[in-house]
């Protein structure tokens, strides 16, 4: 009898446990969905043609197999999906695009848009982040289009060595 209450107290523990980490998601898993991209893409072994701009010199690169974990980190970096933050974004929902809009001057991830197809799979993910201090400032407009393109617009200013734009553009 004893085993039996030890087994039930486990299950009741473990139940609770990933319930508890599921409620806490109040928000689409951007940092999720992105590392699962990371693996789809590493697996099936996707290449690139990439354009990176600096202050308007670009370079092109075709047919690269690049690091991507890397490559979309700032889609990652973008997860607004912290338990401190649950009231801090309003959520728009109009048909298959879910937009969060930043309530709070002060957090990075100003912006979300997504959008979903008839099945619910993300057809395409924007995002606006914003840094500011008083020696620098960034901008980051970011655009992920599944087995289409990506693009990273990046406006810096930093005090004493000026502004910087830089684009990033990778197209499957």
């Amino acid at each position: 009898m004893t085993g039996k209450k030890l087994a039930l107290t486990c299950f009741i523990f473990v139940s609770c446990g990933s319930t508890d980490q599921v409620s806490q998601r109040r928000f689409e898993d951007i940092k999720g969905y992105f590392n699962q991209e990371v693996e789809r893409l590493i697996k099936v072994k996707t290449t690139i043609s990439k354009t990176v701009s600096r202050n308007g010199v670009s370079e092109h690169k075709k047919n690269i197999s690049p690091e991507w974990s890397t490559e979309l980190a700032l889609f990652s970096e973008s997860d607004i999906n912290k338990p401190a933050w649950s009231d801090s974004y309003k959520v728009n929902t109009d048909g298959n695009t879910i937009s969060y809009i930043a309530l709070d001057d002060e957090l990075r991830t100003r912006s979300v848009v997504i959008k979903k197809n008839q099945n619910g799979k993300w057809i395409e993910l924007a995002a606006v982040n914003r840094t500011s201090n008083y020696l620098y400032s960034s901008t980051e407009e970011l655009l992920y289009i599944p087995d289409s393109l990506y693009s990273i617009k990046k406006k810096q200013d930093v005090l004493l060595l000026g502004k910087n734009h830089y684009q990033i553009t990778g197209t499957f």
